[in-house]
């Protein structure tokens, strides 16, 4: 597949800031297993209106590869915008993609170690109880009518208690816009927390299924059906677009938090 990655840069010095986009200008056009057609750096912008991370620029890279190296680079450099050029359609075996979900849950669930989780969502005890449990053709109807995905996944979890996670996490899944068949969590209770791990077996669309993976990074999971999953151009659009913004969220963490802060304390300073 074709893609165009827009790579945004911003600091509160212009020149680190040319310094970083050449490194990674450079690092793009070494990258092996992937055909790099260009990469063009834009000028350095200049903000009247920040006085923090007042300079911005953009790095633009056309890229042609399989779908699977197109995701790591996609979770590598999180460009601020994907656009796939073509082609409109590509197949995936269910194999190949679920390794390409584990390359997902992997990369995700050490950035979540190191600046916390992604998974929040407004309160749900006002979402009422989804329901669970579906027959074969309801199943087929999803899969074949509405280009759905059955899977299993499978999440390590706590909370207060095994049912309180079990009603939680089904309404999340409900929000997600999943479907949920099945849901188990076995544990124990540990110092007064319930511990344990929680499957699933839900059905998606394909944005859904590598949203989950990304913000709950799975211990497991598996595709059950269909073999072959049709990828359409918007969709791997969307879904690159989303692995991106979600790496740039845990990333920029520490900065937006020193730019509370500091916003915080000129509030209390100010007469």
């Amino acid at each position: 597949m074709e893609v165009v990655f827009y790579i945004e840069g911003l600091s509160n010095e212009k020149k680190a800031l040319e310094n970083a986009m050449k490194e990674t200008a450079e690092e793009l056009k070494r990258e092996k297993d992937v055909e790099i057609k260009y990469v063009m750096v834009e000028d350095i912008i200049e903000s009247n209106e920040e006085d923090v991370l007042k300079y911005s620029g953009v790095i633009e890279a056309g890229l042609k590869g399989d779908f699977g190296r197109v995701v790591q680079l996609a979770l590598k450099y999180s460009p601020a915008m994907v656009e796939v050029l073509g082609p409109g359609k590509i197949e995936l075996e269910s194999k190949e993609l679920m390794k390409i979900l584990g390359d997902v849950s992997l990369v995700m669930g050490k950035l979540m170690k190191e600046f916390g989780g992604l998974a929040v969502y407004p309160k749900l005890e006002d979402v009422p109880a989804p329901r669970i449990g579906y027959e074969r053709e309801e199943i087929e109807e999803f899969i074949l009518g509405d280009r759905g995905i059955l899977y299993r996944f499978v999440i390590e979890v706590f909370g207060e208690s095994q049912g309180a996670i079990e009603t939680t996490m089904a309404k999340a899944f409900d929000v997600e816009g999943c479907r949920v068949n099945k849901l188990v969590v076995q544990g124990e209770m540990e110092e007064g927390r319930f511990k344990g791990l929680l499957a699933a077996e839900l059905v998606s669309s394909l944005e859904t299924l590598f949203q989950l993976t990304a913000k709950y990074a799975p211990v497991a999971i598996s595709i059950l059906e269909p073999e072959v999953v049709d990828i359409l151009a918007n969709e791997a659009q969307n879904t690159l677009t989303d692995l991106s913004s979600f790496v740039n969220e845990l990333l920029t963490r520490p900065i937006q938090r020193q730019l509370k802060e500091r916003k915080n304390t000129e509030f209390k300073l100010n007469p």
